[in-house]
């Protein structure tokens, strides 16, 4: 039996040991209750967040405020498991702009952060690396910059990471082999270097690896083809090389999407794709693949986009096109591109039952012959057809005119003859229509007026006849150019000319028109080169000398006196005078009177010049005044005393100063010749001589020259130019302070103007002067920008007049004893005593042309190594290595615009980028090659192998329509 106090006393310590807990528990509540909750953190961050937004468009943010609770808030996700926690930040495609605060980092029960498709800048916060939870993370399609944050290395329950679109630099980290539960990975379009971790590789669980639009150097890691759950993966646009494993279809069996375009792989397409039935996607355009593709292809028949284009396939057999019969099984396919590559043989029948949903069909540049099927008209939903540079003979069938969603029409540079099909009038929507460089015969059909969107016609270098339809010339949709030059068209140019007011280039040139000119030309505003012949009409956009372009219209007469050509006016007289003559039957007396008209009109021309150049004897101030007569001590006020403030140049033979005449307050650009150098003098009387006899919107032109005595009685000798307030093309290329690399850079449309512009104005020196004239010193700083960057060659100091032999002037001296030219500009015969020739200037500018587009200077020695020069620099590099070449910021840029789309989701943005971006990097770097091609040809040794400056214009035009072509181009 228990003592009664025993009992007492172990109640006594049961209510001690409650009371004590109890103490415990209100002790603890006090302290949690002095510090701030979860939800309080989340909170704070969450107002952290919206205070470094400064754009928000769709004002998603006035929903963040205190009157509802923050989980309740656009965009947040909060979770009852976690106590309220925040779980969830989806911001997606909602142009929020602004940088991305740190404090994301606080948010710690994180498992989902969407910021896709917004304008988020700045780096991305290392904070983000204490979101252990973190599943979900998806910032693509921002401008975010910088390396990739490293601190995300701890974030190992990542499943999805998607940085794709941004400015990110730097290389990919390696350890993104730790994040075991990685599935998804879009690095695409970014500016990461280096080569591919091979890391990568240890991802067992990844479904979608995106590399594209990259730097990256070095091969695939092979690892990288055993992840068999790979279903998405495109390492496109990069520098990447090697070759496609033989097995890839086997240990890729799931894949869907496999592409590596534009990069340097080589060796062969491997059979084993053909194992890989669930393919949609695969394109390896503009790589160096041989061999042929795998004849049963179409047993691939969920193929969706099959593109092979600019690689060395095929081996130019009636067979290399066996496998197209295949693709009848592909009952998806959109887009088939296999253009640039050496396939020979016919086009099979079989095309007649392709895809009913196939809209791009591109088999150009190959070695095709034969004709095309009439039952390609049954491909109702194409919407490109690219033929060109093949050798296809026959007629063009009537079937053509069935396809009712044709946009795009290549059938160029191919061998057709027959009449073009007047059922081509049936495509309503066809933008471009290309059919020059055949044997067409018969008339231009009336039909293609129909064609009430053709931005582009050309038509040029066929055997066309007749006339050209009022219906064709006056279609207003034409905005491109219109070309039907190289034919046999006949009759007078039609009155609905007028209606070309979008057109920027009409071609008439070479054909038998006749009649004049129609007055209504002068509406085409937009006109910016015309070639024809005939009377210069003088209303509309021809009052303008500068507006329009007609320099190698050697025919043509009339005009505005800036434009230069000859009078007409006599040439109308004396064909009334003739046709009086077979009339009234007075031969002598008429024969008298123009001959008397004649004797008078050489009277009315001579009288002013003598009468001018007794006017403009030379004094001791001024003397051989081209315009205008300017004073020594005009020119020492206008130059502010030749202040060093003033000067914007120096050369070998002078200075240039920057002036402001006192008469009508105009800019000059005043050339003041150094007397003490050598050859001075001798300059400025050639220059004087070159200037006299010259003008062309793409050459310097001169005000006045002055030669007399300065205020102390020595020489002084200088020229007056227009002012030309951009400066020169090598202050451009080669600025030479941080402030000028930051503000002074040109475009890729910019630079290629500017090398049309400069070809231009050679291609008048050489051909359209009276007596030739060769340049001799071509190079960035003698070539000067206007305000809107129009070029204009200057410094003819060491011009050279190419006589002739049987001239009065053989016997003259016309050849310094100097070389001529400037180093690494000068043609390598000049060196070996060989005179000056427009072929020398045909080098220089292939250097220049080389120059314009690489960035480099030709006697940078640390930039070719081996003591190789820039030709042999770029011919090292073409074809497939242009884009190593070319000046960086060129690369980069994008002058073209994109579609500016929202996306559903990450990969439907992946998807839609990388049909752009493919197809439009794809043709940038086939402008790239060409220009490089051109620059190579015209730098050529012996001078025999350079191409002439005219084909070099018309082929710099063809890479400027190509890349409208990319701007314009709805595929």
């Amino acid at each position: 039996m228990n003592h009664p106090c025993a009992n007492s006393k172990s109640l006594l310590l049961q209510v001690l040991n409650g009371c004590l807990l109890l103490c415990m528990i209100l002790i603890k509540d006090s302290a949690i209750a002095a510090i701030p909750t979860g939800n309080e953190t989340d909170l704070q961050a969450l107002v952290h967040f919206k205070s470094k937004i400064v754009e928000d468009p769709f004002n998603t943010m006035s929903s963040w405020n205190g009157s509802i609770n923050h989980c309740n808030w656009i965009g947040i996700t909060c979770s009852n498991i976690s106590n309220g926690r925040v779980t969830h930040l989806s911001l997606e495609q909602l142009r929020l702009g602004g940088t991305l605060t740190p404090f994301i980092g606080n948010l710690t029960f994180l498992t989902t952060v969407n910021l896709l498709n917004n304008s988020f800048h700045g780096e991305f916060p290392q904070e983000v690396g204490r979101l252990l939870y973190l599943q979900y993370l998806n910032f693509s399609i921002n401008n975010f910059g910088g390396s990739f944050p490293s601190n995300l290395s701890h974030c190992t329950n990542l499943r999805v990471l998607a940085a794709g679109l941004n400015n990110l630099t730097g290389t990919i980290p390696t350890w993104i082999g730790n994040l075991s539960s990685l599935s998804r990975v879009s690095f695409g379009l970014n500016n990461f270097i280096g080569r591919i971790p091979h890391e990568v590789g240890l991802l067992s669980s990844l479904t979608s690896l995106v590399l594209y639009g990259n730097y990256l150097t070095g091969t695939v890691p092979s690892s990288i083809y055993n992840i068999s759950s790979l279903y998405y993966f495109t390492f496109t646009q990069n520098h990447l090389h090697g070759t496609l494993p033989a097995d890839v279809g086997f240990t890729l069996p799931n894949i869907q999407v496999f592409a590596g375009a534009v990069n340097n792989l080589t060796g062969s397409v491997p059979a084993s794709l053909l194992n890989a039935s669930k393919l949609e996607i695969l394109d390896f355009s503009l790589n160096g693949l041989t061999g042929t593709l795998p004849k049963n292809l179409g047993v691939l028949y969920r193929l969706t986009r099959l593109s092979f284009e600019h690689n060395r396939l095929g081996t130019g057999k009636t067979d290399d096109l066996s496998f197209l019969d295949s693709l009848v099984n592909c009952t998806a396919l959109q887009v088939l591109r296999l253009g640039v590559n050496n396939f020979g043989g016919v086009l099979p029948k079989s095309i007649a039952n392709f895809s009913s949903q196939l809209h791009t069909f591109a088999l150009n540049s190959n070695r095709i012959h034969g004709n095309i099927p009439a039952g390609i008209g049954n491909l109702a939903n194409l919407a490109l057809i690219g033929l060109e540079g093949n050798e296809l003979t026959s007629s063009v069938p009537d079937a053509l005119g069935r396809l009712q969603n044709l946009q795009l029409l290549y059938l160029n540079v191919n061998k057709f003859s027959g009449r073009i099909p007047s059922s081509l009038g049936n495509l309503s929507l066809i933008t471009k229509l290309f059919l020059e460089e055949n044997n067409f015969e018969g008339s231009i059909p009336s039909s293609l007026g129909n064609c009430q969107k053709l931005l582009v016609l050309s038509l040029y270098s066929n055997k066309l006849s007749g006339t050209i339809p009022t219906e064709v010339i006056g279609l207003s949709s034409l905005a491109i150019y219109f070309d039907v030059s190289y034919n046999a068209l006949s009759g007078t140019l039609p009155v609905e000319v007028s209606k070309l007011r979008n057109l920027a280039e009409l071609v008439l040139s070479e054909n038998n028109f006749s009649g004049v000119i129609p007055s209504s030309l002068g509406s085409c505003i937009s006109l910016e080169k015309l070639h024809l012949q005939g009377e210069i009409p003088k209303n509309g956009i021809f009052k303008n000398a500068t507006s329009i372009s007609l320099y190698g219209n050697i025919k043509l007469c009339g005009g505005v006196s800036e434009l230069n050509f000859p009078p007409c006016t006599i040439r109308k007289r004396k064909a009334s005078r003739l046709r009086k003559l077979v009339a009234s039957k007075v031969a002598i007396p008429i024969a008298i009177a123009l001959i008397l008209l004649l004797l008078l009109s050489c009277f009315l021309t001579l009288f002013p010049i003598v009468k001018r150049a007794k006017r403009k004897t030379p004094t001791s101030t001024t003397g051989n005044a081209l315009d205008l007569e300017i004073s020594y001590s005009e020119i020492t006020k206008c130059t502010g005393g030749f202040s060093q403030d003033n000067l914007i140049g120096s050369g070998s033979f002078g200075s240039v100063y920057k002036g402001t005449l006192s008469g009508d307050g105009s800019i000059v650009a005043v050339k003041v010749l150094n007397l003490q150098q050598r050859g001075a003098s001798r300059s400025f009387i050639d220059e004087c001589h070159v200037l006299r006899s010259i003008r062309h919107r793409n050459l310097l032109k001169i005000i006045t020259a002055i030669s007399g005595v300065d205020h102390q009685g020595n020489d002084f000798k200088a020229l007056v130019f227009e002012y030309m307030p951009n400066g020169s093309l090598e202050d451009w290329l080669h600025p030479v302070n941080n402030v000028q690399t930051q503000t002074k850079k040109l475009t890729f449309i910019q630079r290629l103007n500017i090398a049309i512009d400069v070809a231009c104005a050679l291609e008048y020196l050489h051909h359209f002067c009276e007596t030739p004239i060769v340049h001799c010193d071509i190079k960035p700083s003698n070539v000067l920008l206007d305000n809107d960057l129009v070029a204009h060659v200057g410094d003819f100091g060491l011009a050279t007049f190419l006589f002739e032999e049987s001239s009065k002037f053989s016997t003259q001296s016309v050849i310094s004893a100097s070389l001529r030219g400037s180093i690494g500009y000068i043609p390598p015969e000049y060196g070996m005593g060989g005179k000056p020739s427009t072929l020398g200037d045909v080098y220089s500018y292939g250097i220049l042309l080389l120059e314009i587009f690489t960035g480099k200077r030709p006697t940078d020695e640390e930039a070719f190594e081996g003591g190789m020069g820039i030709h042999q620099f770029v011919a090292m590099a073409l074809p497939n290595r242009v884009t190593d070449i070319v000046d960086p910021s060129l690369v980069s840029e994008q002058d073209f615009d994109e579609e500016n789309q929202e996306f559903e989701d990450e990969e439907k943005a992946i998807r839609k980028n990388y049909e752009i971006e493919a197809s439009a990097k794809g043709l940038m770097e086939d402008c790239f090659v060409s220009l490089m091609e051109i620059g190579a040809s015209c730098s050529a040794n012996p001078p025999s192998e350079r191409m002439p400056i005219t084909v070099v214009i018309n082929k710099l035009h063809a890479i400027k329509n190509s890349f409208k072509k990319i701007k314009h181009s709805a595929i």
